[in-house]
């Protein structure tokens, strides 16, 4: 992928998230957000869960002229740096040829194709000595979607150098089949779509090394400190959480709830819709992550979903710990 391509889909995005001045709300970016119902509504039978969740099926397998077009198959690495704190492009530049890198949800795996380009060095002449011949770079997606791209970069590069992953979400593949990573990303990936937040928690820590990070975000969500106040009271987000008496957590409060971890928590206020982005590095071994059940989940592009604890109400673990900024 040249440059250019590499700042218009840039170009592009920053457009769909209100960076340029638009206005245009970025929930719409990833069509139109479908609202939980009000937190006293009774849990949703099994079948309508099952419908939902067939209707999400189908987004994942669309393929061609029928892939929604807010479901976005081919971000650049350009955009991931965009759209990540910004400790995610020095994090990822500072791999070297024993590090692994894990992209969820990496569509065409566009990004880790980006990273083996000549023109990744040149934007990065820092540690270039020390990267070599670059991290190993697994992409995870529901669907097979690689290019004649990814076939022939693979091809070029040393057996095994990148791998793509598809066929099932991440929860389902084994310890022995994923590995460890000093670094997992997730651009509105399984974070954003998968029905049971706290079991796709404990399979990213439990693949990533101690030290590393895992960069992820999610669209129309309540932050933990809103930097750009809504003018209007908000009455739901795309995503909740919510305790058994139906108190609200926020997102960002539960992730630092998680035992052996760090946790960054930032709201851009550049955007419209409150988009929150978040670093969680893992500091040691002994990770717990908080039992979350699903109550609603509406197929979309994210899809609406809320969860709720099963666990008391506590303070952050010892071990953990995080930021809001």
């Amino acid at each position: 992928m040249t440059y250019v391509r590499e700042a218009a889909a840039a170009a592009v995005f920053a457009m769909t998230i209100g960076i340029a001045g638009t206005g245009y709300a970025p929930a719409q970016a990833q069509g139109d957000p479908v609202k939980p119902p009000p937190a006293a509504a009774k849990k949703p039978a099994d079948p309508a869960l099952g419908r939902e969740l067939s209707e999400q099926a189908k987004i994942y397998q669309s393929k061609g002229d029928v892939v929604p077009a807010e479901y976005v198959i081919d971000r650049s690495l350009l955009s991931y740096a965009i759209t990540l704190l910004p400790e995610f492009d020095r994090s990822l530049a500072e791999l070297g040829p024993a590090d692994r890198w894990l992209d969820i949800g990496a569509g065409e795996g566009q990004a880790i194709l980006d990273y083996y380009g000549s023109r990744y060095d040149a934007m990065h002449p820092d540690g270039r000595e020390q990267r070599g011949s670059k991290a190993q770079a697994v992409a995870i997606s529901i669907e097979d979607r690689r290019t004649d791209e990814w076939h022939q970069t693979a091809a070029n590069l040393e057996p095994g150098k990148i791998k793509y992953f598809f066929g099932k979400p991440l929860s389902q593949y084994s310890a022995a089949e994923l590995g460890k990573f000093s670094l997992a990303t997730d651009v509105y990936g399984g974070f954003s779509y998968t029905p049971n937040l706290s079991r796709f928690m404990e399979k990213v820590l439990a693949s990533m090394e101690s030290g590393g990070s895992f960069y992820t975000l999610l669209i129309d969500v309540h932050p933990e400190t809103w930097s750009k106040p809504p003018q209007r009271p908000r009455s739901g987000f795309q995503t909740e959480i919510v305790n058994a008496d139906g108190s609200e957590i926020k997102v960002c409060t539960w992730l630092k709830r998680i035992s052996c971890v760090q946790v960054t928590c930032e709201q851009e206020a550049k955007w419209d819709t409150p988009i929150e982005r978040y670093r969680i590095r893992k500091t040691c071994a002994d990770v717990k992550v908080p039992v979350l059940r699903s109550v609603h989940f509406a197929a979309g592009t994210p899809p609406a979903r809320r969860f709720q604890s099963v666990e008391p109400t506590a303070a952050p673990a010892v071990g953990s710990g995080g930021t809001a900024r």
